[in-house]
């Protein structure tokens, strides 16, 4: 009888270990997290590859944009002469007017004959005005930049006390600034600066020039010209990108 106790008390000691042991358990959530892990790095890979592709869209557009501005600004400054020219023209023919007025009629035929000579149209002289558009289309519609840069060379020793000018040195720094010529470009960015300070390139200038600097490890003096152009035209497209440039040095 005591035996049987006793086994019958082994036996029940033994079910309760049994059943206070710990099953083992199998670790089901690392198969989960590293496929979860895989296609957040997927996601994360596309989502940067789109990032890149809609920056490279987003640099296409500024850089036509800005090639598009550069025409509209030739356009306007030709108009603006053409209209000038007229005002001019106009003018001449009041005084004329006024001197028939003023003179005896026997001299009013011979001043008639006058007016209607071409003598009147002198101020429409276009030969700088020419080859200024000449060099320009060479730029923008047949993007020949090497002629280009000759046909404006040829132009600023022609034409040197030419309206035209300070364009020209701009366009001329443009070509030499996209073929990285940093010396040349930076002559003519530097020229117009300072010879022509009520030019509507100066602020674009300004930015260019400074880049040359840079791109010549002056620093300093890039640093110098931006902050120059931010307080002359806090408000252009230009200082905004001077700015960029400042926070990166």
């Amino acid at each position: 009888m005591i035996k049987r106790t006793l086994a019958l008390s082994l036996l029940g000691l033994y079910g309760a270990a049994v059943i206070a042991a710990p099953a083992p358990v199998a670790d089901v959530n690392d198969s989960s997290d590293k496929q979860r892990l895989v296609e957040l790095e997927r996601k994360f890979a596309s989502r940067t590859q789109a990032q890149h592709r809609q920056q490279e869209q987003l640099d296409l557009l500024q850089s036509e944009v800005s090639e598009l501005r550069g025409a509209i600004e030739v356009q306007s400054y030709q108009l603006e002469k053409i209209l000038e020219r007229q005002r001019e023209l106009y003018l001449e023919i009041d005084k004329r007017i006024e001197e028939v007025k003023a003179q005896p009629s026997t001299q009013v035929a011979t001043v008639a004959t006058q007016l209607d000579t071409p003598s009147v149209a002198t101020p429409i002289s276009g030969s700088d005005n020419e080859a200024y558009d000449k060099a320009v289309n060479l730029i923008l519609k047949d993007r020949l930049y090497d002629q280009a840069i000759l046909e404006f060379e040829a132009f600023l020793q022609n034409y040197p006390t030419s309206d035209y000018v300070p364009n020209a040195r701009y366009w001329l720094g443009q070509v030499l600034f996209n073929k990285q010529d940093w010396v040349g470009a930076g002559e003519q960015f530097q020229s117009l600066v300072s010879n022509y300070p009520d030019s509507n390139k100066r602020a674009d200038a300004l930015l260019k020039l400074g880049i040359t600097e840079l791109e010549r490890s002056n620093a300093a003096r890039a640093k110098q010209l931006w902050e120059q152009l931010m307080s002359e035209f806090p408000d252009s497209s230009s200082a905004k990108l001077a700015s960029k440039r400042l926070n990166s040095l």
